[in-house]
């Protein structure tokens, strides 16, 4: 486990903007430093989980590369698609970030079963 010390960017040093909320560079940083943990964990097991991850932090960059300044934050670029109504649009990037984030939380969860001890993959999984 000690593979994940060596992470460049971690979710715990972005700094919160006190009204703007995730800066979106550091926070798409950070998930593609998990990348590579993903392919240690056991690369055929993990592959659709790591497919379906770097696909939407794609598509959350792809709309922050159109207009860097005014989608700083994670919380602009949802605002901006419910307002344009394109929010709940397939592949937008609201929806990328409601998978990202069900990733996180399926990737901690494992990693908690892992760390408590669990040795079968399988049943962490």
């Amino acid at each position: 486990q000690s593979f994940l010390l060596v992470l460049d960017a971690r979710f715990s040093d972005i700094e919160l903007r006190e009204e703007e909320g995730i800066p979106t560079e550091e926070f798409l940083e950070s998930c593609y430093a998990i990348v590579p943990v993903l392919d240690k964990l056991g690369p055929t097991v993990f592959a659709p989980v790591k497919m379906d991850f770097v696909g939407n932090i794609k598509k959350i960059n792809q709309k922050f590369i159109t207009n860097k300044e005014e989608f700083d934050t994670l919380q602009k670029i949802v605002l901006h698609e419910v307002n344009a109504g394109v929010a709940q649009v397939r592949n937008s990037a609201t929806e990328a970030l409601l998978w990202l984030k069900r990733g996180l939380k399926f990737l901690k969860g494992f990693l908690t079963e892992v760390k408590n001890g669990e040795k079968n993959i399988q049943t962490a999984l």
